[in-house]
């Protein structure tokens, strides 16, 4: 089974709204969608999709699917995007806003931490408990410290598959 495949399939929603996405990144780029349904692991392993996807923005309506099923709050959102709260509420009201590319990437990369840490942990408050815990294996950080930047991000990934592989340390 691919990485994602696990917890995306107890969330019809999400593909609905990854293909939705997926069609519009579609009508508005050079990208081609060749798929009729569009699942996380299809969207993680198309490297031109996500590139596609990130010039386009990510619509604040696919974003509101996945800041529903992330658990983080809306300032740890704000945060992790470098704006401001009011500015995210704002967007939030704005119809049909898309995300700059710069933020966009930022979105797809926290998506795919939160979909591989929820597949980990089977649950969002235990992933998020995991999230906010120093780690000796990351330096004695936060995992959610590490996630303000993509290096960051990196050793969250692979904390993630060592815990998902059985390693603890």
């Amino acid at each position: 089974m691919k990485p994602y495949q696990l917890y995306s399939s107890k969330l019809p929603s999400l593909n609905e709204a990854m293909t939705h996405y997926g069609k519009e990144v579609s009508n508005h780029t050079a990208f081609q969608l060749s798929r009729e349904r569009l699942t996380p692991a299809d969207f993680f392993d198309d490297k031109l999709m996500l590139i596609h996807a990130i010039s386009y923005g990510i619509t604040f309506r696919f974003f509101a699917t996945i800041q529903e099923m992330a658990p983080f709050s809306e300032e740890e959102w704000a945060n992790y995007l470098n704006i401001s709260l009011k500015t995210l509420q704002r967007n939030k009201k704005e119809k049909d806003f898309i995300f700059k590319p710069i933020h966009s990437e930022k979105i797809i990369e926290l998506f795919e931490v939160v979909l591989f840490g929820l597949e980990v942990f089977d649950s969002k408050e235990q992933f998020h408990k995991w999230l906010l815990r120093p780690s000796l294996a990351l330096g004695s950080m936060t995992p959610a410290k590490l996630l303000e930047n993509s290096y960051g991000k990196e050793l969250v990934m692979n904390a993630l598959n060592a815990i998902d592989q059985g390693i603890f340390a």
